[in-house]
């Protein structure tokens, strides 16, 4: 037979929810936009305006008729 890997002490739960602390579910940090008002996620381009840190990063399309 082969020798397989066993711990030699049982892992508390206290060591055990310790290890997984990080697997923990993270909140979206969303703020709403001083400009447009519109709720967006910080330190990303407002969507609706196009701009970011008061500047226009995003040119709006438009449909032009044909």
């Amino acid at each position: 037979m082969s020798n397989m890997a066993v711990p030699k002490r049982k892992t508390s739960k206290s060591k055990k929810n310790m290890r997984r602390s990080h697997l923990g579910l993270k909140s979206n940090n969303i703020v709403l936009d001083k400009e447009s008002g519109e709720p967006r996620l910080q330190h990303h381009i407002d969507l609706s305006t196009g701009t970011y840190r008061g500047r226009q990063i995003i040119t709006k399309k438009t449909k032009q008729n044909n």
